[in-house]
């Protein structure tokens, strides 16, 4: 197996491409468009740099893989798959996602809420072939209902659910996240066994550390993640996230992220004068 690892320090967001080199086939996880807020761009130079390193040795992609619905970029899937095929995949739990997004954005019946944006919805236990790997599907909610790990080999492709051990897990207070249920999906993380290496989606630079990094093992984070290890207790994991999201900023690309990724990567419909745009509910307090 082998394992590319593309950082957008923009989003501070890592897409993986996983090939098996013996058929040349690979997938594609968790890719990123590039979004400029202030005038409303969208560009391509991340995704770009995917379809550049695919091409470059001939690979074959069979699935665009993504771990959940990301609040923090654009999802390039769509992008990707016009460009090099494959077929796209999430939870099936994004129907949920669809269903309370659906109506915030009030995206009205053209937008449907059943998934079918997406190529095959993923439940627990399902397999998936990227040529001769064997991929599985583990369910894993708690930051969001969708969130899926994908098991390939000795890896895991984990999404948000853990950071760094130096930094803890990822929050859970966007519609339909869970803190108690983030621990018991952690908790089947830490079953595996713990040479496994753990590939995430994030890092943030926490303090005292200056290089990005986004691959860590099992027992690293069983032993030394700050915010749940081996010896947390679930009542006093899920009090503490429970706070400390009470704190935290929503992400700056929340509302246009989800719009987007809500429909497999793409945009809304165009409007009777050709033009799409992201809807900003407004809040009047």
């Amino acid at each position: 197996m082998m394992i590319e690892a593309f950082f957008d320090e923009a989003t501070s967001n890592v897409s993986y491409v996983v090939a098996d080199p013996q058929t040349k086939t690979c997938a594609i996880i968790d890719p990123v468009l590039d979004f400029e807020p202030c005038n409303a761009t969208i560009t391509s130079m991340s995704a770009q740099r995917i379809v550049d390193f695919v091409q470059a040795r001939q690979f074959s992609v069979s699935w665009l893989l993504e771990t959940h619905v990301h609040a923090d970029h654009l999802s390039a899937s769509a992008w990707l798959q016009e460009r090099l095929g494959g077929k796209i995949a999430i939870g099936a739990q994004v129907t949920q996602v669809q269903e309370i997004f659906g109506n915030l954005f009030n995206a009205g019946i053209e937008f449907k809420r059943d998934g079918s944006q997406f190529d095959r919805l993923l439940q627990d236990g399902d397999t998936l072939a990227i040529g001769d790997l064997d991929v599985r599907v583990m369910h894993t909610p708690g930051h969001t209902p969708a969130c899926v790990t994908y098991l390939i080999g000795d890896a895991a492709f984990i999404g948000d659910t853990l950071f760094m051990p130096d930094y803890g897990t990822a929050r859970c207070d966007f519609p339909g996240g869970d803190a108690r249920a983030l621990y018991r999906s952690i908790q089947r993380i830490f079953a595996l066994p713990g040479s496994t290496r753990l590939f995430l989606n994030h890092d943030y630079l926490p303090s005292g550390r200056s290089d990005y990094r986004w691959e860590t093992t099992v027992e690293a984070q069983r032993q030394g993640n700050v915010q749940l290890n081996a010896q947390t207790a679930e009542a006093d994991f899920v009090a503490r996230r429970n706070a400390r999201d009470r704190q935290l900023a929503k992400p700056r690309l929340l509302l246009p992220s989800i719009q987007v990724n809500m429909r497999g990567g793409r945009l809304p419909p165009p409007e009777n004068n050709g033009k799409r745009y992201l809807k900003l509910p407004i809040t009047i307090s």
